[in-house]
């Protein structure tokens, strides 16, 4: 399978480590057209792709992603539907803000097209990835947009309309873990540990409680009910976070972010 991706900046930088970090796609295969950040170049020092300079290029993939900024995936699908339009190239994107239905008006309504939203744990293949395809899709487009995101992580068919909150969740949400693992190894050297154990300890806490909820198919209720003992440790910990507001202070967050 030949990839093309359009936009090398941190969604397409990390999908183009998470493709070329792993043994189903080659190097030769991976045809990425950068701005003028010059992000491109830098990556394919070390990744080795095929850097191209015209759209014409991507005559020879399979499926092309869309991963520039959301002002200009009109632009530029308006830019590349004359050079893929005869092949039905499918075409994925991966930025927020311009829907499939926006996308149709350039390539038409019956092209193949789907709108993705990854998060950047896809580079190093362990990426949530939120997928809403057009109502005229086939199966062996989805087939081949599926197995296109396979090295990626874990994808998840939705409703468009719940793309925004899925790319919040999944998009945002790590930058909040990473908020709460500095503040608890903060927590630690407080106390004496050394701060790389603690980042170290955090982060393999949050991950592994992470595996266990899914895993285990239980609720995070019960989970934290588990280790929460009368009268113990914990509960005086929770009852901490409950009176400065942590729940509420979560919510809020996505709230916002919703409403800006």
């Amino acid at each position: 399978m030949k990839i093309g991706i359009l936009g090398a900046g941190h969604m397409g930088g990390a999908m183009l480590k998470g493709w070329l970090t792993s043994p189903d796609i080659k190097p030769e295969d991976v045809y990425v057209k950068g701005g003028s950040g010059g992000t491109a170049e830098k990556l394919q020092r070390d990744l080795n792709y095929q850097l191209v300079s015209s759209l014409e290029e991507f005559t020879y993939c399979d499926i092309i992603f869309i991963a520039v900024n959301t002002a200009i995936v009109l632009p530029t699908l308006t830019d590349l539907t004359p050079i893929i339009s005869e092949k039905k190239i499918p075409v994925v994107s991966v930025s927020a803000g311009v829907s499939l239905d926006e996308m149709a008006v350039v390539l038409g309504a019956d092209y193949p097209m789907a709108h993705a939203i990854p998060n950047t744990p896809v580079q190093i293949h362990q990426g949530t990835i939120g997928i809403s395809y057009n109502k005229q899709l086939t199966i062996a487009v989805m087939e081949l947009i599926e197995a296109a995101f396979k090295p990626l992580g874990t994808l998840i068919k939705t409703d468009e309309e719940k793309l925004g909150i899925f790319g919040t969740l999944a998009g945002c949400g790590p930058a909040f873990v990473d908020v709460f693992m500095e503040a608890l190894a903060d927590g630690a050297v407080l106390h004496g540990m050394d701060r790389n154990l603690a980042y170290e300890v955090a982060a393999r806490m949050v991950s592994s409680s992470a595996n266990l909820l899914l895993e285990s198919g239980q609720h995070p209720g019960e989970l934290k009910d588990q280790v929460t003992s009368p009268g113990g440790t914990t509960i005086k910990g929770i009852t901490a976070l409950e009176k400065e507001g942590f729940r509420y202070a979560v919510i809020n967050a996505l709230d916002t972010i919703m409403k800006a």
